[in-house]
Parts: structure tokens; sequence; C-alpha cells
């Protein structure tokens, strides 16, 4: 039977992503090989098993496997109709490399938060124009990989502690950013604060994330400007959407119609 396999690879503007890569085997196993990057799994269809370090492993539906840059590994279905699966590649600057010890000894994690909040990522990824989302949705998940591989309880050394400062500071550079957008490494360097504090910080103080803050933000001018008769071509580009569908998605989401409709029945 001739192999089948359905793969989409594309690298995101997000820093610390190498490349976003989603794909269909039905049969096709990877040789032993290496990867410059880390490499992000979770499957969201069958399973896989594979060798890391001369030992096997797996991929349940509920896991998320975090395989170490340099190391050799392989790969095949575990199932017989294949596995789809969802990977992200990342750069030293998400995960150092005195992590790569821990992640050989367990790389596959059983964490049903996490498994859930990559899942999100590659959602952000996806649209274009939500690469601030992508980026804040990562940032809490490299945390979190972090403490799975310092054998840190969630919650415990590294628990949150809020900042209404920093917090506050946040705010007033994303309303001086909203149109052109922020990243959130410039945020961290301006701000002088790592980035998980600031999203933490952030969600903590408000309630909701800085790229939904952002987003809301620009849904309101946006309204502003669809009341003045403005049309939402032109409105998706004076408001920093990606494009004429990245606002739609957006305002209807946090208005409950779309910016034509909107403005059709504004006075």
């Amino acid at each position: 039977m001739a192999e089948q396999a359905e793969v989409s690879a594309w690298r995101p503007r997000v820093p610390g992503v190498v490349e976003v890569f989603h794909a269909h085997f039905t049969e096709y196993a990877y040789p032993m090989h290496v990867h410059d990057a880390w490499t992000l799994l979770i499957v969201d269809d069958g399973a896989v098993r594979y060798d890391l370090d001369r030992h096997e492993h797996g991929t349940p539906h509920d896991t998320v496997s975090l395989l170490p840059p340099h190391v050799p590994h392989n790969g095949s279905p575990a199932t017989p109709h294949g596995f789809r699966k969802r990977v992200l590649y990342l750069d030293g600057s998400r995960l150092g490399d005195d992590l790569i010890g821990p992640a050989v000894d367990g790389p596959d994690l059983r964490d049903p938060v996490l498994r859930r909040r990559v899942g999100q990522v590659h959602g952000a990824l996806a649209r274009p124009g939500d690469e601030l989302e992508a980026e804040s949705r990562l940032t809490l998940v490299a945390e979190r990989l972090r403490e799975h591989l310092r054998r840190r309880e969630a919650g415990g050394a590294g628990a949150f502690r809020r900042d209404p400062v920093l917090a506050r500071s946040l705010r007033e550079l994303l309303d001086e950013h909203v149109v052109d957008g922020l990243v959130l490494a410039d945020a961290a360097t301006l701000l002088h604060a790592h980035p998980v504090h600031l999203v933490r910080a952030f969600s903590g103080a408000y309630g909701i994330a800085p790229h939904q803050y952002l987003m809301s933000r620009r849904v309101g001018r946006a309204r502003r400007l669809l009341l003045a008769g403005r049309n939402p071509a032109e409105v998706a580009a004076e408001t920093g959407f990606y494009d004429q569908a990245h606002l739609t998605r957006h305002f209807k989401k946090l208005v409950g119609v779309t910016p034509g409709r909107y403005r059709s029945r504004a006075r």
C-alpha cells in the first residue's frame, strides 16, 4: 500500500518558534534523526511510538511530548490508521540546554492543562494577525514545561505574586501601540521584567490576557470608525488588524455581529 501523508509547515512571526509543522501520516516511519531545535509534539488522532536515547516512548492522546535538541530519535505509527500530529520547533530562547538532560529522562508529560495550552498556541499561530496571542500563550507553555523539567510542582516554588504597578505599565504600553502592535519581548525589555511575569501580572490585575486587551482596544476603535461610515476593509487597515477577515473574527467575538452588519444597522 502506498504511503499517504498530509503535511503543512510554516515559520510564523513569533519569537522563538523555528517552525510549525502539522502532519497526518498513515504508514510513514521516521528514521533516527536529530533536530537543532526543541520538538514540542501533540497527537490529535492515533498515537506515535519512538525511541529516544535507546528507550522506547509513546504519545497517547492526552500527552505532550518534548524532545530535546541534538538527541537522536525516530518515530512511527502506533495505531493501524496512523496518526495526526501538530509540532512546534522551538529555539534555545524558550528552553535552555540545561534542560536537555531532564527532557531525555522524561519526554512525555501527562498534563491536561499543558496539552490544552499547546493546542491554543497552534490555534493562534494558524490565524494571521494573532501573533501576540500566540506569543503570550507560548510564554506560559514554556514556563510550565520548565516547571515540569525542573521537577517543580505547578504553583509551588514558582508561585505568582501580584504586581499591579507592572500590570499598569504594560497596559499603558499596549495603549500606545494599539495599531502597530507590540512584541512581548520588546515589552519585557522596556519594562525590565520577564515575559512570564508580564503576562501573569497583567492577567492577574485585569482578568484578561495582554493579547485580549489589545484586541479589545482595536475593536473599540473599529466600532467608532464603522459608526462614522467607514467600510470594514478600511477600518481593518486603520485599527491594526491583519485584514478584513481578521477584523471580522475578533469583532464578531466581542460584539456579536460582523462589522458589516454592525455598520449597516448603526445610525
